[in-house]
């Protein structure tokens, strides 16, 4: 009896271990999402499609806060000749969810600078897919909301 009480408690033990290792690699996986959304709204305010275009997949698919629709071209191209000139990107929060290759990142961002001359400032809600290929992730998903 002994045996076996002793033989279940390393079962749980290993079984405890092999968990906290998913959950240290989940945690790693949610931080380097965060990260490469960061480096993303530096790139944007930076006017550097370049730098964007490494985060994309050639298949994006993006949706802007006024509805509109572009692929990765047409977004580097907004980037790089912008209507609206971003100044500052903040993000007020971000929760990241991870099931496997693909990561789901939602939150809050505010956004501050101008079109055609005049300040603007805008708050808007996001959802950005993320797959993890041959060990890099890509954005293949984006989509914004704007919060009134």
């Amino acid at each position: 009896m002994k045996k076996i009480g002793a033989l279940l408690l390393v079962i749980s033990a290993l079984a405890f271990g092999v968990l906290m290792q998913e959950r240290a690699k989940a945690s790693d996986e949610e931080t380097q999402l965060i990260q490469l959304e960061r480096a993303w709204s530096q790139a944007e305010t930076g006017v550097d499609p370049s730098a964007i275009a490494r985060l994309f997949e050639d298949t994006l698919v993006y949706v802007d806060y006024d509805g509109s629709l572009m692929n990765k071209a047409e977004y580097l191209r907004s980037v790089a000749n912008p209507v609206s000139k971003p100044d500052h990107i903040r993000d007020e929060g971000m929760k990241v969810h991870v099931y496997g290759s693909t990561g789901i990142v939602s939150g809050i961002y505010r956004e501050t600078g101008k079109e055609k001359g005049k300040p603007y400032a805008r708050r808007a809600r996001f959802t950005d897919t993320w797959i993890k290929q041959s060990g890099q992730w890509k954005c293949v998903a984006s989509q914004s909301t704007l919060i009134k």
